[in-house]
């Protein structure tokens, strides 16, 4: 059995016991999250009906805070002496996904 989910801004594939990294949310770790489904396929059978998927819940464990990459950014106009370095770094939070079940 897995599930397409609804995370941030993207959709994610997942199934029981999967970590996965998605948009920061406010929960501390171990605290439990619902995402939302927007495909079930449960031995075959694929459910992509918004009315029936009211009647199933994916939920998971917040494992805690990571960050994603550096991304240095380097400004620079020739001939000005201008030169400007900036560096970001995302911030994610981990999750397992601790079941898909109808409610």
């Amino acid at each position: 059995m897995y599930a397409i989910v609804r995370a941030g801004g993207r959709q994610e594939k997942v199934s029981v016991d999967d970590v996965l990294t998605i948009d920061r949310v406010a929960e501390e770790a171990g605290a439990t999250l619902n995402l939302q489904p927007l495909l079930v396929v449960d031995d075959g059978k694929v459910i992509s009906d918004t009315a029936e998927l009211g009647g199933y819940e994916v939920t998971a464990e917040v494992l805690g805070e990571t960050a994603g990459p550096k991304i240095n950014i380097l400004k620079y106009k020739n001939k000005t002496g201008y030169k400007r370095r900036l560096g970001h770094r995302q911030k994610y939070t981990q999750v397992r996904v601790t079941g898909i079940a109808a409610k």
